[in-house]
């Protein structure tokens, strides 16, 4: 297999940075030739396929999950209205994609501010011409179909879409950028800790609906600070689904080629199998968590991850050398423990020693001490040289 790296395309509705510092978004996949363009008639039928067929694919379960988590109520059934725009419309809200209104840039689209005539702000999700292809026009009509049946506080809201002249999504627009530039400087935006820890488990309750209140599970793929936007009040919202797969009920994991993604957020069975399941996205959550705590990068300038950085202050229980400097001291102890407690478990290799999103929850909403958080009990399949098959049940205790 051959590996691409490229500019990361899934950094959407993010402004404009220009960092050596970005995450590498990496491709690998078999060689293949280049596919023609597909032509704009198809594409309609495409988007009239996938906005007629999934309703009737949902209709195939007989019952949808109910389950709750602590801050939600909001379940499959209730899916967000969308519309198709004409070209005029969106090409005046954005002053003729006027440069001057963009506001963020991938490796394969582009992202305007715009005003619709009633007076919204949008941002619109314009595939670049110049880099226009079957495979990129794909991963549109898969963000399309996603977010036109996903409905939550936490995930990023379809407003509508545009085939005219190319392909345009357009969505809310989220005045606080991302938590990408957030947290690295650029948009100008401090975020204290109770931000931070609001935003963190607004992600969480974003992925638990995702993973447990559709019918068809969605594993999202990419999850990072990048595809995390910032409302108003700081409440998160998971972007960017270009790379989601649904996984039937019935399904334990699948299997996927190319492996996309990004350097630093990636599982390992992901990484080397091609295997993506729930426990997929919380590993990158893990990593992500540690990225809102220190500040940091999940790769620095020195190639160094965010993993090799904290694994060693995780195992030694140095949990305040985790911190971001620009915290300070004003930081929440036992928030702190909670956070550093779930990415430990989180970022685990083998994924069943993972924890739900469920779980996760159970522990950010904890309002006493973490007596009974730190008594996780994980069914852990012990894995060594001699192939031992046993399963062992461990409580897993912080060294603190």
């Amino acid at each position: 297999m051959s590996m691409s790296e490229k500019s990361s395309p899934k950094a959407v509705l993010d402004g404009i940075e220009v960092s050596s510092q970005q995450a590498t978004n990496v491709t690998f996949s078999s060689p293949s030739s280049n596919s023609s363009s597909i032509n704009r008639s198809n594409i309609w039928r495409r988007l009239s396929f996938v906005k007629g067929l999934l309703p009737s694919i949902f209709a195939l379960e007989e019952s949808t999950m109910k389950e709750g988590d602590a801050g939600s109520n909001y379940t499959d059934d209730q899916k967000p209205l969308w519309r198709c725009f004409g070209y005029d419309e969106i090409s005046v809200a954005t002053d003729n994609f006027n440069p001057e209104n963009m506001v963020g840039r991938g490796g394969y689209a582009e992202v305007y501010k715009g005003t619709l005539g009633d007076g919204q702000t949008v941002a619109i999700k314009r595939l670049a011409k110049a880099k226009a292809n079957e495979n990129k026009e794909s991963e549109f009509l898969t963000e399309f179909g996603i977010l036109g049946h996903v409905c939550h506080p936490n995930t990023a809201y379809l407003v509508g879409c545009c085939i005219e002249n190319g392909l345009y999504l357009i969505f809310d627009f989220c005045p606080n950028g991302t938590l990408a530039s957030a947290l690295h400087g650029k948009s100008g935006v401090f975020l204290d800790w109770p931000a931070r820890y609001k935003i963190t488990v607004g992600i969480a309750r974003g992925l638990h609906y995702l993973h447990k209140c559709c019918r068809h599970r969605i594993i999202h793929r990419d999850i990072k600070a990048s595809n995390v936007l910032l409302g108003e009040d700081f409440e998160p919202q998971i972007s960017d689904f270009g790379l989601a797969k649904w996984l039937p009920k019935h399904w334990s994991h699948h299997s996927v080629l190319p492996i996309e993604g990004t350097f630093g957020y990636l599982a390992p069975e992901y990484f080397m199998h091609g295997v993506i399941d729930e426990k997929t996205d919380v590993f990158a959550f893990g990593v992500l968590l540690l990225e809102i705590v220190s500040g940091r990068r999940p790769v620095d300038c020195s190639k160094q991850s965010l993993l090799q950085w904290a694994k060693p202050l995780l195992e030694a229980g140095k949990i305040y050398e985790l911190i971001d400097p620009v915290l300070g001291d004003n930081y929440d102890e036992n928030q702190l423990k909670r956070l550093v407690q779930i990415a430990s478990h989180c970022i685990r290799q083998p994924s069943i020693w993972r924890p739900s999103m469920s779980e996760v929850l159970d522990v950010l909403s904890e309002s006493d001490d973490l007596r009974e958080s730190q008594g996780w009990k994980i069914l852990e399949q012990e894995i060594d040289e001699a192939d031992d098959d046993s399963s062992v049940l461990t409580e897993f205790t912080l060294p603190y």
